[in-house]
């Protein structure tokens, strides 16, 4: 008759978490990511064409929001870097917090300038997600994060011409 004591062994490790076969991003994350623009395209859109009295204000908040989201971007990266046994976890790690460090100071730069770099940072973290999501399992993804991208970084690239 077999025992039922419990073995002295722990149980074998789960296989690594993948996300290889992750599906495309669901109906409500894409409209949860398209809600995501409501704050590029309305500041912009106050920026451009609101009365001339509440544009700084218009362009700071524009600025603030997309200092946010670039890094929230990069927190993506640390959030994947904690599944168990995660393909380039170092690199993921290192390149999560460079988000943070390009936007902070596009805060502190005059409008136009801390917008162009907004939207500079917005374009090099999707080419690094390019490169990164596939290998990480998340290349599902790219294509809901290449129309947030261009419209994010069209309000904050146009709002800076229009302040140039």
């Amino acid at each position: 008759m077999p025992s039922s004591s419990p073995s002295p062994l722990p149980p074998a490790p789960s296989p690594p978490v993948s996300l290889a076969a992750a599906p495309p991003p669901s109906a409500t994350a894409r409209l949860l990511g398209l809600a995501g623009l409501i704050p590029f395209l309305a500041c912009a859109g106050w920026a451009a064409f609101g009365p001339v009295s509440a544009r700084s204000q218009a362009t700071a908040a524009l600025a603030a929001y997309g200092a946010v989201i670039v890094s929230f971007l990069g927190g993506i990266h640390w959030g994947l870097a904690l599944r168990p046994a995660p393909p380039l976890h170092q690199q993921a790690l290192a390149w999560g917090v460079v988000p943070s460090l390009l936007a902070w100071p596009a805060l502190l730069l005059p409008s136009a300038a801390g917008l162009t770099l907004l939207a500079a940072s917005l374009l090099l973290c999707y080419a690094v997600d390019r490169r990164l999501y596939p290998v990480q399992g998340a290349a599902a993804w790219l294509g809901l994060r290449l129309q947030l991208t261009v419209v994010a970084a069209v309000c904050c690239g146009g709002t800076a011409a229009v302040l140039w």
